[in-house]
């Protein structure tokens, strides 16, 4: 059933205040995603160009540095999600940016592995794809919140594929892999605009609360571009 905070008999009125919350907060979300993603592209070229790349490894693997860069954002995360009614809005914003940066450093290692040709044609397909999906899930009158867990079980599948892979070596098994991987982001992708759309019509679009929740869903449609980007990466690139 369709989920709304609206009356039938006050439709009229309440669909343009609807549609300019949901309209301010998916501006805010997609300025602190595009932010975040300059800063990630940047510091991965940054450092891939300038050898400062090599501060993450040793001769026999990762370095301390290393570790910390391939840690620190998944502590990060879990740290704003737990954290994000009780941090503050600005506390919130440089977790976010520091958290894009790391991405950066980790992500510097592909343009050593790709060419920047493949990397341009992966990233603007991602563009694309993530476009369609975004526009498709913001649009869409259907309640999409039903396939959330269809989704977040086939990521853990992913998940565990991925693992798997590791093992077997397996070009044919990674290839299956990687399709998954664009099928389940791109439906990510989908999900969360039209999970966040909804979710506007129940704050203020000019509250803190509002402004909290543009940067944490900012920080989810970020991860669904990059994963669907990589996947992409993954499936179409041509190793150097």
């Amino acid at each position: 059933m369709e989920l709304t905070p609206f009356h039938s008999h006050e439709d009229s009125m309440a669909a343009p205040v609807f549609e300019e919350s949901a309209s301010l907060l998916m501006r805010n979300v997609f300025t602190w995603m595009f932010v975040a993603l300059g800063i990630t592209a940047a510091t991965a070229w940054l450092f891939a160009q300038s050898g400062l790349y090599m501060l993450m490894y040793t001769e026999t693997g990762l370095s301390g540095f290393g570790w910390l860069v391939m840690f620190c954002p998944f502590v990060m995360v879990i740290a704003m999600s737990i954290g994000l009614h009780k941090m503050k809005t600005s506390t919130l914003i440089l977790l976010f940016i520091l958290y894009s940066f790391l991405m950066g450093i980790s992500l510097s290692s592909i343009f050593l592995v790709y060419s920047g040709a493949n990397i341009t044609t992966c990233f603007l397909i991602a563009a694309g794809m993530f476009g369609a999906m975004a526009l498709a899930g913001y649009v869409t009158r259907m309640d999409l919140s039903r396939f959330g867990s269809i989704l977040f079980m086939a990521l853990i599948g992913l998940v565990i594929a991925s693992l798997v892979s590791v093992f077997t070596h397996s070009t044919r098994f990674d290839w299956f892999i990687s399709i998954g991987g664009v099928i389940i982001f791109a439906g990510l992708t989908a999900w969360d605009v039209n999970s966040i759309r909804r979710m506007s019509a129940y704050m203020e679009a000019d509250s803190d609360t509002a402004r909290k929740v543009a940067v944490f869903c900012a920080l989810s449609l970020y991860l669904d571009f990059i994963n669907l980007f990589l996947f992409l990466l993954r499936l179409f690139g041509r190793s150097k």
